[in-house]
């Protein structure tokens, strides 16, 4: 309270503003967007002259910063857009695009993109090395270097006169630096014991794969072999290691537990011991000169008692023949080692690979310490075996003597229609063609024992090989078989792998196999070493048509008589015009990758693996 007698002082209040919210009225101003006021005042900045640059570049730059962001903002918003977009949306739209594509394209170029996805599927598989240098990283990038060369005549010959004779003898080749052709063993410096030992054996001059596939291997290049059945390939390969181990021992010769120089792989056991049987000779022609020491060779398979051999293993080793699985058994036994291997050639590569010896390969690699040269030789080697060997191997030699998976020209082929019921018969009638010795093929084991059987009723001398038998039966039949003590040799694929006999001239193929190379390697038993020989197939209902079209077109090639009943069927690739090129998994020429026998047999086998390796997981 205020004192007595004061006045009270008396506060006034402030009036309350007040608004005008009539829109009518003519105070109100319109909105003006930042962006034309800036013009404007940009504008009216400029008649300032020199003095208001530095405020206009400001203005300047303020407006092209809100250029980004409203373009920013429309991105954002057209991203938003895209988000809000369901895929079955887009789905649907691929889908009709690719139906648009689709339609414009031709059956033949729609085949043609599905083989080649699928032979890109099958292709991406590691490179054939050992498990240490694909995790290392290790990759050679020089070839070996060797002491062999040329002699000065041959090392003076032109680029021109070297394809001369390559072109005479129908050789292909591909790599760098390729050793010259020879055409003389004398001029490829092979000893003179062995040179009369070949001239006895009615060997005088290289055949085409030696002329050039020898020099090749004599100069340390790694190489891919290919040539018909019969054509000399085993000398090619098994030379240049007889060599390579001779230069060795003869530097210093080797003692217990050193060696071997070199191994040869075989995908069989028969083909393995032929390979072993043709060494001994050639060393021990060798050695019994008296002029060069002794090689020891060991023979490493199943079926038969390493126990037995030995003495072989108790000296110095150098040369090794062997199956996969026995080989890496004696290895993880360390009975020997691969420190000094600096060899490996696979016979049959490609069955090497196609029979699941892949990963058996890769484990013998493993056993390798040092960098090997390495050699792969078989008659069919379609294009997915030789790109896949192409990138495993070190500048690689490709030495081809005519078309891989070609037959051989030297044999005759007769292809007969028979009914199934009618075969046995007709059989007899056959056998009458040629003078014996005569194999026959049948890729069913059971009818292979039926026809041995039949044989010996009607008093024929026959024997059977197939792969149920025991080794010491399969030893006997192709012994007395080429020794001449039996007539008839029934055999399955086993026996029609580089198994080389002696003046065969009638091969009968009493089933035809579903795959084309497996024909070939069969009517290749005949022919052999520049000799003709017969070769008659039976076909009928039974047998599928794709494998026929590929019979067909393998006798076209081969400049054969094509019978009627081939003649009738059709391609269907050439209706949708597409190109007859052949299979590059089996090399087939009547068919593509898509309807490949060998492809859908090697998925079966995949497939009938996993299964059993689960049934296997799931128990107790």
């Amino acid at each position: 309270m205020s004192a007595p007698g004061q006045k009270r002082r008396r506060y006034t209040r402030s009036p309350s503003p007040t608004y005008k919210l009539d829109e009518e009225d003519d105070s109100y101003e319109p909105y003006i967007p930042v962006a034309k006021r800036r013009e404007a005042k940009l504008a009216k900045l400029s008649s300032y002259g020199a003095s208001a640059q530095k405020d206009k570049a400001k203005l300047a730059k303020e407006a092209e910063e809100e250029r980004e962001d409203e373009e920013l903002e429309e991105e954002r918003r057209r991203e938003k857009t895209r988000k809000e977009r369901t895929l079955l949306v887009e789905a649907q739209e691929v889908h009709s695009r690719k139906n648009a594509e689709d339609a414009q394209k031709t059956e033949a170029e729609k085949a043609d993109e599905a083989d080649a996805q699928i032979l890109a599927a099958i292709a991406s598989r590691k490179k054939l090395a050992s498990d240490m240098e694909l995790a290392k990283g290790i990759e050679y990038t020089e070839t070996l270097k060797t002491t062999w060369r040329p002699p000065k005549h041959v090392r003076e010959r032109t680029d021109e006169q070297n394809a001369k004779i390559r072109e005479k003898h129908h050789i292909i080749v591909d790599g760098e630096d390729i050793a010259p052709p020879i055409d003389s063993f004398a001029d490829m410096k092979i000893p003179v014991p062995l040179l009369k030992f070949l001239k006895t054996k009615r060997i005088t001059e290289p055949t085409p794969i030696q002329l050039q596939g020898l020099t090749v291997a004599f100069s340390g290049r790694d190489m891919i072999g290919i040539a018909f059945t019969g054509s000399g390939k085993t000398l090619a390969f098994c030379l240049p290691l007889i060599m390579l181990a001779l230069e060795d021992e003869v530097k210093l010769p080797f003692t217990r537990g050193e060696g071997p120089v070199g191994v040869i792989l075989c995908p069989s056991r028969e083909l393995a011991s032929q390979t072993y049987e043709n060494i001994l000779q050639w060393t021990e022609a060798l050695a019994s000169s008296g002029d060069y020491p002794r090689l020891n060779t060991l023979l490493c398979m199943g079926g038969i008692s390493m126990g037995e051999q030995s003495h072989v293993l108790n000296k110095g080793l150098h040369i090794i023949v062997a199956t996969p699985g026995r080989l890496i058994d004696m290895l993880e036994k360390k009975k020997f080692n691969f420190d000094s291997c600096k060899y490996m050639c696979m016979d049959e590569a490609d069955r090497m690979v196609d029979l699941g010896f892949e990963e058996d390969v890769r484990n013998i690699m493993s056993f390798f310490k040092r960098q090997r040269q390495t050699l792969l030789f078989s008659a069919t080697m379609p294009r997915k075996i030789q790109d896949f060997a192409q990138q495993s191997l070190v500048r690689p030699v490709l030495v081809n003597v005519g078309r891989a998976g070609a037959a051989n020209l030297d044999v005759l082929q007769v292809v007969e229609y028979v009914k199934q019921e009618a075969k046995m018969v007709y059989l007899l009638e056959c056998l009458q063609k040629t003078a014996p010795p005569v194999i026959i093929f049948s890729d069913n084991k059971n009818e292979v024992d039926d026809i041995q059987e039949y044989l010996l009723l009607k008093g024929i001398e026959a024997v059977a090989i197939h792969g149920s038998k025991s080794q010491e039966e399969r030893q006997y039949a192709i012994k007395s078989f080429k020794s001449g003590a039996k007539d008839v040799m029934v055999a399955s694929g086993v026996a029609s792998k580089g198994l080389d006999f002696n003046d065969i001239q009638h091969v009968i193929i009493f089933s035809m196999p579903k795959e084309i190379e497996d024909y070939v390697h069969q009517i290749g038993r005949t022919g052999r070493s520049g000799k003709t020989g017969i070769a008659t197939t039976f076909v009928n209902m039974n047998t599928p048509e794709q494998t026929l079209l590929d019979l067909k077109y393998l006798l076209m090639e081969a400049g054969q008589k094509v019978p009627p009943f081939l003649q009738t069927i059709e391609d269907p690739r050439a209706a949708q015009g597409g190109s007859l090129k052949g299979c590059p998994v089996c090399g087939g020429l009547g068919h593509g990758i898509s309807n490949c026998p060998k492809l859908e047999d090697a998925q079966r086998r995949t497939m009938a693996s996993h299964r059993s390796s689960q049934d296997v997981g799931g128990g107790y």
